[in-house]
């Protein structure tokens, strides 16, 4: 079942990433309207292309370590969105703030509108990459009790970088999440260009050995 935005906020937060986004979201949101400022908020999420500084080099780097487990069964479903497809979404949004509209003071889900499989994703990625899949798994509750052991033991050594694996990142990993864009799509004119199959085709010319 896709999740829309008529959800509420969580009332636990694993994590202060996710957590400092809803305040700021929350704060943008409420200054809809005040000294003639229009506004709305997008969630784009798990945004990924072929110059992508962060998630497929992290994730590329722990499969050559061999430090890549799968999180759960590996049936959970996840939403993406490319890069250039989250890009429009905002050059959408900012043509749509105008007085009276109905994207003032709303949050949007922004995704490619296509939910995929996670691990086969992963798997795809590190095939471009000339990796193989990952093959070795972890349960989900088993990942969730390593992250918060490791979350205390950063905390204790007052270590600055983060655990290799965390409570939020095995929610993320090993739980299905994917979005309904119907609102973006209907108040910000938003149309993914871009496809997942497209993007994996442009991620392939990067990653691929030359």
């Amino acid at each position: 079942m896709r999740i829309d935005e008529s959800a509420p906020y969580p009332k636990r937060w694993l994590a202060r990433y996710p957590h400092s986004k809803a305040l700021a979201e929350q704060l943008v949101r409420e200054a809809n309207g005040q000294h003639n400022l229009l506004t709305c908020a997008l969630r784009p999420h798990l945004i990924w292309g072929p110059r992508d500084q962060h998630l497929i080099p992290r994730l590329l780097d722990r499969a050559r370590q061999g430090r890549l487990r799968r999180i759960g069964y590996g049936r959970n479903m996840i939403d993406a969105v490319y890069v250039e497809n989250a890009a429009e979404a905002h050059l959408r949004a900012a043509d749509a703030l105008q007085p009276g509209s109905p994207a003032c003071g709303k949050a949007f889900f922004i995704t490619n509108g296509e939910p995929v499989n996670c691990w086969q994703w992963i798997n795809e990625i590190l095939s471009l990459a000339e990796l193989p899949p990952v093959k070795r798994q972890i349960s989900r509750p088993a990942a969730y009790a390593v992250g918060a052991a490791l979350e205390g033991l950063w905390a204790v050594l007052r270590r600055a970088d983060e655990p290799p694996m965390t409570r939020f990142l095995a929610a993320q990993l090993g739980t299905s999440h994917y979005f309904d864009i119907t609102a973006a799509r209907r108040d910000l004119g938003y149309a993914p260009s871009v496809s997942m199959a497209e993007g994996m085709n442009r991620l392939s010319d990067r990653l691929r050995p030359s």
